[in-house]
């Protein structure tokens, strides 16, 4: 029978009704996934606890939950359940600006209603679990804190991304969550630290559990420290902020001075955000997960034919250093041409105005150097978008403003920096931006942000975020060992979804000869490394970091990466092993596009094309060269022909990569 479950006053879904109320002394409960092999377990009565099991295999041991309000109730304590109901759910979405066109969305749900005017949701998926408060109260109140508890059984090697941000000395919650992943037992988990998700957890025999948050809409993200139990991980929430200060990177951050004792005030009827865990048998689930766009609420823009994916040419991580021309490059309206020239040239569909087209805090103060109208005119008559960089600082002092006066001028997005919190404050900011931005339909990317948690989905104009350790990390960091991060994002990072990594670096080095130089930067590993990048990280924005007068000196490498889409219809993981190596691909149309990465460790892949239909096909394949373990600019490209079910070796270089573009032939 098809029925109607009212979640929330204007949240409606269509269920298929498995079964009726349990009574109300009942206090255990059980759901399981569509394919039986996930199961949660929850008891609520003094305690709010659950506990998930896979094929008998305990994943989450029992665990806690609860919501202290400041007016003296606790949800999740001495429960007394109203009524409960099983659902089974099963539908799909469309998905906008995404690695695929539509999401399947099955599971089984249990909703428990408790006295005192709220409720706890739980959802089984075959890929993972999740659950969430919701309240039904009339009035106001205050949420003091939050415990979140994730139990695990046995101490496993996890991989940790800690929060280490010099800026605000006494406040631990500032944070760009941009990290590379300790890697250790649980029991070996920083005391005096806190990390952030998605955070993996290594279950042994293939299996991961990710932990993650979704729908952080008007209230705090959950970070992570060590839990009181000996395997556990345990949320925390940054209070609410009372008192500022203006510091950081050029004065660029909104610092905390003060905060409250309280982690978020809340507007009666609510649901509050998703914690949940992505439960994986093999790594390779992991670069086709879907479920934070499963947790997402819904779009919200009811007409998105304005917003353009696209790809960019970007000033900033090349410092402008073009050559070659008749003009003092630099922060200026001639600079901004060429790389508009070059944007056309190459089919890209924006350029970007980083850093010092205005004053940082005040979007009506341009730079004398720039003529910004002039710029955005020239752009238009050549069908190039423009995306201006701004500071949450000044964004936030003259948002409507400042997105009304350059969304008249014809500007197509901002790229908005330096938010470095995600406290109630903040996470409510970035809605309220992704709402004005849609007002004005401009484009957001959010950088200096906390990882994506599907408002991508619910205002699909966000069409970037950052929360990664890009490559803008190579101008100065010596010591990192990148490509062992680029073959771990794809499966922890990217289950959060979309990153701006800003690959595209066309000064590559091996291990030995690589140095951080800030002006003319490098990166680590292969050019092949590079271009495998556009097609395995997931940017609907997709940026080319290095300078035009490069791109035209590598023009080959410059036209294989003009050609990979940035969203796609169809994504298939090939193979892989997280901080190992990663292969997967996508399609777009007819065309397929394949990626592979490594770390410093050189290996051959089997490329099993039988993902593609039946027919005849051309590969144009983008390989490291023979000796691209001496110099990594080595790279070769070839074309072969192709079918389904073929299988390519694709040979890796230390830090190599292996980039493929395929296509029907007759």
């Amino acid at each position: 029978m098809i029925t109607k479950l009212k979640l929330l006053p204007g949240i409606m879904l269509l269920l298929f009704t498995a079964t009726a109320t349990y009574a109300q002394q009942t206090k255990t409960y059980t759901i399981k996934s569509p394919d039986q092999q996930l199961s949660i377990q929850v008891e609520a009565g003094k305690k709010l606890q659950w506990q998930v099991h896979l094929n008998g295999k305990t994943i989450i041991a029992p665990s806690e939950a609860s919501m202290k309000l400041a007016e003296k109730q606790t949800f999740g304590e001495n429960m007394v359940i109203q009524s409960s109901r099983i659902d089974d759910v099963d539908t799909k979405f469309d998905a906008h600006f995404y690695k695929k066109k539509s999401v399947k969305d099955q599971y089984q749900q249990l909703t428990l209603n408790i006295k005192g005017n709220y409720g706890v949701i739980f959802r089984a998926y075959n890929d993972g679990v999740a659950y969430r408060f919701f309240s039904t109260k009339k009035n106001d109140f205050t949420v003091v804190s939050e415990n979140a508890n994730f139990n695990f059984e046995k101490d496993y090697k996890a991989f940790v991304p800690y929060v280490n941000d010099p800026r605000a000395p006494g406040d631990s919650f500032i944070s760009s969550f941009e990290a590379l992943y300790d890697e250790h037992l649980i029991s070996g988990f920083l005391k005096d630290s806190l990390a952030f998700s998605p955070l993996l957890v290594d279950l042994e025999n293939g299996v991961k559990a990710a932990l993650i948050e979704a729908h952080l809409e008007n209230y705090p993200g959950m970070m992570y420290l060590k839990s009181s139990v000996a395997y556990g991980l345990k949320g925390a929430f940054a209070a609410y902020p009372l008192a500022y200060k203006v510091g950081g990177h050029n004065m660029l951050n909104q610092l905390v001075t003060k905060r409250a004792n309280y982690i978020a005030k809340v507007k009666g009827a609510t649901a509050f955000p998703w914690r949940g865990l992505i439960i994986s048998k093999q790594d390779t689930e992991l670069l086709n997960n879907d479920m934070i766009q499963k947790l997402a609420a819904p779009n919200r823009i009811k007409d998105i034919s304005w917003i353009k994916p696209g790809k960019v040419a970007w000033d900033w991580w090349n410092n402008w250093n073009v050559s070659n021309v008749d003009f003092r490059a630099g922060i200026n309206t001639e600079t901004y041409k060429y790389y508009i020239d070059f944007a056309v040239a190459n089919k890209l569909e924006y350029i970007i105005m980083d850093e010092g087209w205005s004053n940082s805090v005040d979007l009506q103060q341009i730079n004398p150097k720039i003529e910004v109208e002039e710029i955005v005119k020239y752009a238009k008559s050549k069908n190039i978008g423009v995306i201006l960089w701004a500071s949450w600082r000044a964004v936030d002092a003259d948002m409507e403003a400042a997105f009304a006066k350059y969304a008249k001028m014809g500007v197509k997005g901002f790229k908005i920096d330096f938010l470095d919190r995600d406290d109630q404050v903040m996470t409510n900011s970035t809605y309220q931006i992704a709402a004005a931005g849609a007002k004005h339909k401009l484009l957001i990317d959010l950088h200096g942000v906390f990882k994506p948690e599907g408002l991508q989905r619910t205002y699909p104009n966000v069409i970037n975020y950052e929360g990664v350790k890009g490559l803008e990390n190579s101008k100065w960091a010596d010591a990192n060992d990148v490509p062992r991060y680029d073959v771990t994002i794809p499966f922890v990072r990217m289950l959060a979804g979309p990153l701006d990594y800003t690959p595209g670096a066309m000064r590559n080095a091996v291990k030995a000869n690589y140095r951080a130089i800030n002006d003319n930067p490098m990166s680590q590993g292969t050019r092949a490394h590079q271009v495998a990048m556009y097609v395995i990280y997931e940017a609907p924005l997709q940026m080319l970091a290095d300078n035009p007068t490069a791109y035209y000196k590598e023009q080959e490498t410059t036209t294989f990466i003009s050609k990979v889409p940035t969203v796609f219809d169809e994504t298939v993981a090939l193979t892989g092993e997280v901080a190992e190596y990663v292969a997967l691909a996508r399609r777009s149309g007819q065309i397929w596009h394949v990626g592979a990465m490594t770390n410093w460790t050189a290996r051959d892949l089997d490329i099993d094309l039988s993902f593609l239909p039946a027919g005849n096909y051309e590969a144009e394949i983008f390989q490291d060269g023979v000796n691209a373990d001496r110099e990594a600019t080595d790279y070769k490209v070839r074309k072969i022909k192709v079918k389904k079910g073929d299988k390519i070796k694709a040979q890796l270089s230390t830090g190599g990569g292996w980039a493929a573009r395929i296509y029907p032939v007759k």
